[in-house]
């Protein structure tokens, strides 16, 4: 991977990428466990939208530098709460809570037109959790702990985790997880169908960038594009809306050149060439 021109390792974001065209965001706090806040969120979605915007990525992967992939929030943050909590607590308005958690939220992953895959190195909780689970794909460091603690904080199920766990693991599942809180780990979590798979943590990048460069080589990003909108959209559809839709994008899709290149690759026994990304890729 190369850095990026002038990002420093002091970054709170790293930002890397790869001549086949994957981003790399690399949480950048170990000192403090990766834990979120307004640091970690300012550059994040600023090389998000950095990824999004540059035609030569395909695909982004995120993780996290040291032991942890984000370990919760950085509650420090929120206003002194070292001190008197339940004064601390009472001075925390929305401003605060914007600064902590930044100005977009998690689900905005999903909005995203170009795939992300999540590696998640370790400690995966709280808003790291719901972080990890807005990605598309998710590997995970064998042993990797993972919790969504918030009823053992005195919280609610914060910023749409409420929404996509029970999405990728059944109600039955959620409700376990967000009622007891409880700490499981990455092994756990794959037999819940919450990541796609377990590696050992030596092997975890080599693993999430062989997924992602190959997707990035090998899939159009359009028609990636199309899929996600697709999938998270028809989430709340009734499956008569979603297969017109389905059809509507069908057919604006065979007017990309695309199409034919997948076609035609096929049966030339060839690896495609498909254009980037540029602009909006679904029907107006």
């Amino acid at each position: 991977m190369s850095t990026a021109e002038g990002v420093a390792t002091d970054d709170a974001v790293l930002y890397e990428t790869t001549p086949a065209g994957v981003a790399v965001l690399t949480l950048n706090r170990p000192d403090r466990l990766n834990t979120w806040g307004g640091d970690i969120a300012t550059a994040f979605y600023a090389g998000l939208d950095r990824a999004e915007d540059d035609a030569g990525v395909r695909a982004i992967v995120v993780t996290g530098r040291g032991k942890a992939f984000c370990a919760g929030a950085q509650l420090g943050a929120m206003g002194g709460l070292k001190g008197d909590v339940a004064e601390s607590l009472e001075k925390t308005d929305d401003q605060k809570l914007t600064e902590l958690v930044g100005e977009r939220q998690p689900y905005y992953l999903t909005t995203l037109c170009k795939p992300v895959i999540a590696a998640i190195n370790g400690s995966c909780v709280g808003i790291g959790l719901t972080q990890a689970l807005m990605c598309d794909v998710r590997f995970a460091a064998a042993g990797a702990k993972f919790a969504a603690s918030f009823a053992r904080r005195g919280l609610i199920a914060e910023y749409g985790i409420s929404w996509i766990l029970p999405r990728l693991a059944g109600w039955g599942v959620a409700l376990d997880l967000l009622l007891s809180g409880r700490t499981f780990l990455a092994e756990e979590a794959a037999e819940l169908g919450l990541v796609k798979e377990v590696v050992a943590p030596e092997h975890l990048m080599q693993r999430a960038m062989e997924y992602a460069e190959d997707i990035a080589r090998n899939c159009s990003p359009a028609s990636m594009a199309v899929i996600k909108r697709q999938a998270y959209g028809d989430a709340m559809r009734e499956v008569a809306d979603a297969s017109a839709r389905a059809e509507k994008f069908l057919h604006e899709s065979l007017q990309r050149p695309d199409v034919i290149e997948g076609i035609t690759s096929f049966f030339e026994k060839r690896a495609p060439n498909f254009p980037g990304l540029e602009g909006s890729p679904w029907p107006t």
